[in-house]
């Protein structure tokens, strides 16, 4: 599997660009699409599966042109939108019934295996009686999950989706796409939670304000960040000059004052001791510096 998009963009009405000239390839296994709210992360999803057009540019899935092949893309694709709903008078097991339906598994015995077998997966089996508008944020969430994945989809677009989910839910969650992306197919995976991308993905990209700013493997980013990450054990009139100064990434209490872990190009600060850099580290330092600067 493979999607190809070369020079894509989308501007809305009111003239606003979501996305500029973006150019990706994307192929099997997992692929994380991160940046900040407003990014443009969830207008190039809904191009992706094919609710919204582009204004400019081309996208390619397995060789088939989205602008002319949109039905064949889409008995491809399984997808969980950020804003995920449901018939509220169906019960969990009924709703996903349905989608499992939709995806095109027609043999009812067949079907209503794969319902069980994924409320198990999910979490969801013990509550399968009730109305799925009944459900918790994070059970909802779950159902969604389910729903994307049923239909053994071999695209799989989830947009957003740990948002409501407990520690609990999101390594379950990562869990499965795990176990997914070792088949012949592709996982893309947007989100602004830097921990759902560093442990899953082979590969990323950063979008920022509608452009793409990095595309590579997460170590590759984080090399770019080394030399920039410190730790400083500071207190009183200090401690709130490099909040003001600095990108804080945590503030831990010690006992002469804090523990603070920050970015930047040079650290101002007499005890400053440079750390080995983490994916978190190296997105704080993208936004903050390398953006502004327009250097990456």
């Amino acid at each position: 599997m493979k999607i190809t998009i070369e020079d894509l963009s989308k501007e809305y009405k009111n003239g606003k660009l979501a996305l500029t000239d973006i150019n990706l390839e994307i192929e099997n296994g997992m692929f994380g699409l991160l940046g900040p709210n407003g990014a443009g992360k969830s207008t190039l999803m809904r191009i992706l599966v094919t609710i919204m057009k582009p204004t400019t540019g081309s996208v390619k899935v397995n060789g088939f042109d989205l602008a002319k092949n949109r039905g064949e893309i889409r008995k491809m694709l399984g997808y969980l939108p950020q804003d995920f709903r449901f018939f509220t008078k169906l019960r969990t097991w009924e709703f996903l019934d349905y989608a499992a339906s939709l995806s095109g598994l027609k043999n009812k015995k067949v079907r209503l295996q794969k319902v069980d077998e994924w409320l198990e997966k999910v979490g969801l089996f013990d509550v399968r009686e009730r109305h799925a508008n009944k459900l918790s944020g994070g059970m909802k969430r779950r159902l969604g999950i389910a729903q994307a994945l049923i239909g053994d989809p071999q695209i799989i677009v989830v947009d957003e989706p740990t948002t409501g989910l407990d520690p609990e839910e999101r390594i379950r969650f990562r869990n499965i796409l795990s176990e997914l992306s070792q088949k012949d197919v592709i996982i893309l995976l947007s989100t602004h939670i830097v921990g759902d991308i560093s442990s899953v993905c082979s590969d990323l990209a950063l979008l920022d304000r509608g452009t793409l700013q990095f595309n590579g493997s997460p170590e590759k980013l984080v090399e770019k960040a080394r030399g920039h990450v410190w730790q400083v054990n500071t207190s009183g009139v200090e401690y709130d000059l490099l909040k003001e100064k600095y990108a804080v990434i945590s503030t831990i209490p010690s006992e002469d004052g804090w523990e603070v872990q920050l970015v930047g190009k040079e650290i101002d600060a007499k005890n400053a001791i440079e750390i080995e850099p983490n994916l978190e580290h190296a997105y704080v330092y993208f936004m903050e510096y390398l953006t502004e600067h327009n250097k990456f």
